[in-house]
């Protein structure tokens, strides 16, 4: 939910019109996480100004408010700082007063971007109040601005000029909650912040020179000489040489080169007649450069800066990226990245590697289809595919996970497993829950990571926590991994996304590789983590003898999955006939499923819930004579899941109690099976045949035509897919 979106040109020419061009685009690429509107800030017409325009509903309607805007388009920057934003509202209603970016003050000194909650926005609110501000908006995002204008200004009448991420430390120790944040202001021109707390940011870096190094040095405070002055060595030519044990590094004061002199106002000696000695923390001084954006002769290399929430919006413009983790501080002026802490923490990293993307830009766009929803979903064979791809050796039914390998025969002793997810991962894991248990005998618990917090679980160093996320950013999955990271539990990472912020706070874990999903309904990330977890289970009974023909069973039924998910997305048509005909105009819908098949019925009627508005219910089939029974009659649409396995003649059984009450149920059957074939007459109900599979495998095919019904009755009713209301596709806030 909310993107945010950056672009920072040095000695890169650009006219205001591109630079505008490019934070609108970026935007658009983040239309899917779901918002409700949206803003950019960019540099004014008056010197050091900031122009902020932003509007309510979609990227459409900024692009009509900026054309009623009518900014000067032909202004051109040789280095600027944008900073862009799409809302998805948690405090105060879509209007456009509050719409990011937020401000400071009328004349606009600091401007904010802002992801996650603030849950100390009211006393801060408070406290500003108090001393005079007033506020424009009901965000929370506000209280960030004005708070970063009250610290600047209270540094500044005490004659203490502090550079941007020094104020930004300042911030960020008074307030609390979850962020990624943007901050531009006009007392920091061509300037930018990048911060993030639990929630996702990263940066990415465009260069026709070679970066000099793969990584970005983290900057620790010097706690050696904390309480000590420092006498920095300052050159005639305003270049500030500061040295330590380690080494030397050379900065420019820009904004007074004329000032590297002595309390008393005149030139001092030193070792050197071009050097002068100054008194420590006297001038604004920056002590250091970054060692990735040095150019071989020292001169300046021009570079372009994308900041973003997502990496689907900086792809078009660059694969090399940078991903912050929680309590960085980026810091982006005269053309280098320099990340910063506040302190230094045991066994910190003291580098940021810069990345290399291996999406590509037509992974993001749809291509022939209609909206991003249906691509992914006919996407499965190639996803499911790519899940296996490397990992399973057919024939010699051997599974081969790197990044759990190491740690299995930790995972084979643990007392138990701990699955943690929220919706469509949740139900992944309800999928695999007894392929697990049968091929680990270990138990295993799913859990609802909001759930799980609430009743603070206990969990001990034994256990084995698993995190399924499909953006590896989800609020409550991360406070879950925190609070089992607390209590010395060996945590596991299932995700989709490549350096998100559980794939880097787990111990070991598997990427799913299902490729950028866009729309917010899950679809191809579902069946592709039910693989991965099935993979799992695979890899922890590979040393037992007992199992060997089961695991051989299952890794050949693996084999022909993404061949038997495009055999049923042939049944598209008929799935689509369904919806115009017998289920248009419903209210209500129930779906039956029992075993492994439970999981099914529950991921079938979320997808119709969240996409086409339709109640529907997952229903546990051996729970019908319990209460459920009741709501069957002619009228009530029911689908049913009647595929073989050791549960089918108990599901049997339930399906002719629905229709012994003039139910007409839809089932879900294998091809060719003579007892669906003989009650499609006797009864006449509908059935949907699909492939036959290992029964821990069924799942996996049987979900496609409830992906196919949710997206067709979407369409029917004339609801925009891909962007359902109410619903983000990154949960990122509690």
């Amino acid at each position: 939910m909310c993107g945010i979106f950056g672009y920072c040109n040095y000695l890169v020419e650009k006219s205001r019109g591109e630079i505008i061009d490019t934070l609108v685009e970026g935007l658009e690429r983040l239309e899917y996480r779901g918002y409700d509107s949206t803003g950019i800030a960019i540099d004014g017409d008056e010197l050091d100004s900031t122009l902020i325009i932003k509007q309510i509903g979609k990227v459409g309607a900024l692009k009509k408010e900026i054309a009623k805007v009518n900014p000067n388009r032909d202004v051109t920057f040789v280095s600027h700082c944008g900073i862009a934003h799409t809302r998805w509202a948690t405090h105060g209603e879509p209007k456009q007063v509050n719409c990011h970016p937020q401000r400071s003050d009328s004349n606009n000194e600091f401007v904010v971007v802002h992801n996650g909650i603030i849950t100390n926005f009211r006393e801060l609110k408070t406290l500003l109040l108090n001393k005079g501000y007033k506020f424009e908006s009901e965000t929370d995002t506000e209280c960030i601005a004005k708070l970063f204008k009250h610290l600047y200004d209270i540094n500044y009448q005490n004659g203490h000029e502090l550079d941007f991420h020094e104020l930004t430390k300042l911030v960020l120790l008074e307030i609390e909650g979850s962020y990624g944040l943007l901050c531009r202001s006009s007392h920091y021109p061509n300037e930018v912040i990048a911060t993030r707390k639990g929630s996702p940011l990263l940066i990415g870096v465009k260069s026709e020179k070679k970066l000099k190094v793969d990584f970005v040095d983290v900057e620790f405070p010097d706690e050696s000489n904390l309480g000590k002055p420092e006498t920095p060595l300052i050159a005639a030519n305003g270049k500030a040489i500061h040295s330590d044990d380690n080494n030397i590094t050379v900065t420019t004061n820009k904004k007074n080169p004329s000032a590297f002199l002595n309390g008393d106002g005149n030139s001092s000696s030193s070792h050197d007649d071009n050097l002068l000695p100054i008194a420590a923390n006297e001038f604004n001084l920056r002590y250091s450069q970054s060692r990735a954006f040095l150019s071989e002769d020292g001169s300046p290399t021009p570079v372009e800066f994308f900041l973003s929430s997502d990496a689907s919006s900086v792809i078009k413009h660059t694969k090399k990226v940078l991903f912050l983790e929680d309590d960085d501080i980026a810091h982006i002026y005269d053309g280098e990245l320099h990340i910063h802490r506040s302190r230094r923490e045991v066994g910190a990293s003291m580098t940021r590697s810069i990345q290399t993307l291996e999406m590509e830009l037509a992974q993001i766009m749809k291509g022939p289809y209609k909206h991003f929803m249906q691509k992914e979903i006919y996407e499965q064979p190639e996803s499911t595919f790519n899940t296996m791809r490397g990992r399973i050796d057919f024939e010699n039914n051997s599974i081969n996970l790197g990044g759990l390998k190491a740690w299995l025969p930790a995972i084979r002793r643990a007392r138990r497993i701990i699955m943690i997810a929220c919706g469509t991962s949740y139900h992944s894991c309800l999928a695999t829950r007894a392929i697990f248990e049968e091929l680990s005998e270990i138990p295993v618990s799913v859990e609802l990571a909001s759930d799980f917090l609430d009743r603070k679980s206990p969990v001990f160093r034994d256990d084995i926590c698993v995190f399924v996320s499909q953006s590896g950013e989800t609020a409550d999955t991360m406070l879950a991994l925190n609070y089992t990271l607390e209590r010395g539990a060996l945590t596991v990472g299932i995700v989709n996304t490549v350096g998100s912020s559980i794939s880097r706070a787990t111990h070991c874990g598997v990427h799913i590789n299902a490729g950028p999903e866009i729309g917010v309904a899950s679809t191809k990330a579902y069946t592709s983590q039910y693989i991965a977890l099935v993979m799992f289970a695979l890899s922890l009974s590979d040393d037992r003898v007992s199992k060997l023909e089961r695991r051989e069973a299952i890794i050949q039924g693996l084999k022909l999955i993404p061949s038997q998910v495009k055999q049923v997305l042939k049944l598209e048509p008929k799935i689509k006939e369904l919806c115009e005909n017998k289920l248009a105009d419903q209210k209500s819908l129930l779906i039956l499923g029992r075993g492994y098949q439970f999981a099914s019925a529950l991921e079938g009627a979320l997808k119709i819930k969240e996409i086409s508005y339709m109640h529907s219910e997952g229903v546990l089939a051996g729970e019908l004579k319990h209460g459920v029974l009741a709501l069957v009659d002619e009228n009530l649409p029911i689908i049913a899941f009647g595929t073989r396995d050791s549960l089918f003649p108990k599901v049997l059984s339930s399906i002719e109690q629905v229709t012994a009450r003039k139910g007409h149920p839809i089932v879900i059957c294998n091809e060719n099976d003579e007892v669906w074939m003989e009650k499609a007459v006797d009864s006449n109900l509908e059935t949907l045949e699909v492939p036959q599979t290992v029964d821990c495998l069924q799942g996996l095919l049987n979900i496609v035509p409830l992906q196919l019904m949710s997206y067709w009755l979407a369409v029917n009713r004339g609801i925009d897919v891909d962007f359902p209301r109410n619903l983000a596709k990154s949960v990122t806030v509690e």
